[in-house]
């Protein structure tokens, strides 16, 4: 809940009033932001159906463009990713999203039993040539992150660099990386991360581009994200901030045409841009790697950051096996709540890269003329909220009405938090929105269809019977792209 910010001085028995429940400043919602949240809902309503779609756009994406060729460039990094997993001759290897068979081929030639699958069939073909080449038996055959065609605890080693962190159910990711996975087992993944190189080039490019309907990629570079969802049948796990060295014998003028040519989601992005939307993304993309470049004359040479996570299976065998199996049709059934929980965890992601890379003097300034709050306290307001937002959708979705909140009690409580946290730091902050977004999300997906759709009574919608769907994209979900956008117009970005 957005608007004008407001003190009082007798501020402090409303915001205890409403301390229990709700969000952000006193506004009056108009007829066409409500048309525009419904709108939402119903759209949500079709993922279902609408969700084969999105995963044949997917496979499409990355059958497009030569990812063999591409992946040549990066063999460097993946040798070195494989060296510090010290995997001894025989040891059973699955890689996951293997893309031509750039990993699988590396183990394969250390010794190693090596299975791999990806959604592209065309890349499988490739790494299936690749591996007959040099006579090494690895397996290829398509398969889905999500649903792997493997029996528990088949694998000592599960591997994926830079391929499942693009499934677009991170929870099902996780569940059958883990499931495949023998007790004893290691889970290793390299993701790239939000604030690194790989991740500033994908968020200039989805500026250009429509919202895919998946959550962010990159939080699979986030570690307390990648903690959240590595937690079931995991013994142990270790987050890494690693680099990957991007070199090329051209300038990045080529770099950018490269990607275009080869690499599948570059390609796609720019197809999807008239002349002059690709004019643009190509200057953006330019100035990215030449700003980055470390090399001279018609060289380029980029470090890009990634997070290099190694889980530990946890020795519980069958039991665990049969957890996980529930927790996906679990998920299955509450794929709605799941891409709502992701949205959740996107828009907070973007708040805290985007906080993260701000100078002091940014973080301290205020956010517009009617609005003094300083751009840190707006982002701990954000953070400080999630917990309130989600106990008024918790309470709709039971069923039980909310009709004991004002907007002067919701603007008072803003008041009372800018007094409270003048000299907020960035990182206490940043903790704070990760931690509580990612409990938001997390509770969220705890939501069945049925409670989601559940309408209730609630006083800040004047009265009306709002589903406790609508409350959660109202205030948890559209608070933190709110605030981001605010925060972008008072910096000039």
């Amino acid at each position: 809940m957005d608007g004008p910010y407001k003190s009082s001085q007798n501020s402090t028995r409303d915001a205890k009033f409403a301390q229990g429940r709700l969000t952000d400043a006193g506004r009056t919602k108009t007829r066409s932001q409500g048309d525009q949240a419904m709108n939402a809902i119903a759209k949500d309503t079709l993922a279902g159906r609408d969700f084969d779609q999105l995963k044949a756009r997917l496979k499409a994406t990355w059958m497009t463009g030569d990812y063999d060729l591409f992946s040549r460039f990066m063999e460097k990094g993946a040798e070195q990713f494989f060296t510090r997993l010290n995997s001894k001759p025989g040891t059973r290897l699955l890689d996951v999203a293997c893309g031509s068979g750039q990993l699988a081929l590396i183990a394969a030639r250390a010794g190693a039993q090596v299975w791999g699958c990806d959604i592209a069939t065309n890349w499988i073909e490739d790494a299936r040539t690749r591996a007959a080449a040099e006579k090494l038996p690895i397996i290829f055959e398509e398969g889905d992150a999500e649903s792997l065609p493997y029996r528990d605890g088949q694998f000592d080693v599960v591997t994926s660099i830079f391929g499942a962190m693009f499934a677009p159910r991170p929870d099902l990711v996780a569940a059958e990386l883990t499931r495949v996975c023998r007790p004893g087992g290691i889970i290793a993944m390299a993701n790239w991360t939000p604030s690194g190189f790989i991740g500033q080039m994908f968020k200039a490019i989805s500026k250009y581009i429509a919202p895919s309907g998946m959550p962010a990629p990159a939080l699979w570079g986030d570690e307390a994200t990648v903690r959240d969802r590595l937690r079931e049948g995991i013994a142990n796990l270790t987050c890494t901030r690693q680099t990957y060295l991007f070199e090329y014998p051209f300038s990045p003028e080529d770099v950018v045409e490269f990607f275009r040519t080869n690499y599948g989601p570059m390609s796609r992005a720019f197809e999807s841009l008239d002349a002059s939307g690709q004019e643009q993304l190509r200057n953006e993309l330019v100035g990215l790697w030449s700003a980055h470049n470390s090399a001279g004359g018609n060289f380029t040479k980029v470090d890009a950051e990634y997070l290099e996570v190694i889980a530990t299976r946890d020795g519980s065998g069958l039991e665990a096996s049969k957890n996980l199996a529930h927790r996906k049709a679990r998920s299955d059934q509450r794929q709605r709540a799941e891409l709502l929980a992701d949205r959740i965890e996107k828009g907070a992601a973007d708040l805290a890269a985007f906080a993260e890379g701000i100078s002091e003097a940014e973080w301290n300034l205020p956010v517009s003329e009617t609005d003094r709050r300083p751009v840190g306290v707006i982002v701990h307001h954000v953070a400080s909220m999630y917990p309130i937002e989600i106990e008024a959708a918790r309470a709709i979705a039971g069923g039980n009405p909310v009709t004991d909140i004002t907007w002067e009690a919701v603007a008072n409580l803003n008041a009372q938090h800018a007094r409270e946290h003048t000299a907020v730091t960035k990182a206490e902050t940043l903790e704070l929105l990760r931690r509580n977004s990612r409990e938001a999300a997390s509770a969220v997906r705890a939501f069945t269809d049925e409670e989601l759709d559940r309408a209730a009574p609630f006083s800040l919608s004047f009265g009306a019977p709002v589903t406790a769907q609508f409350v959660v994209e109202d205030h948890a979900l559209r608070h933190s792209w709110h605030h981001l956008a605010r925060i972008r117009k008072a910096l000039g970005r």
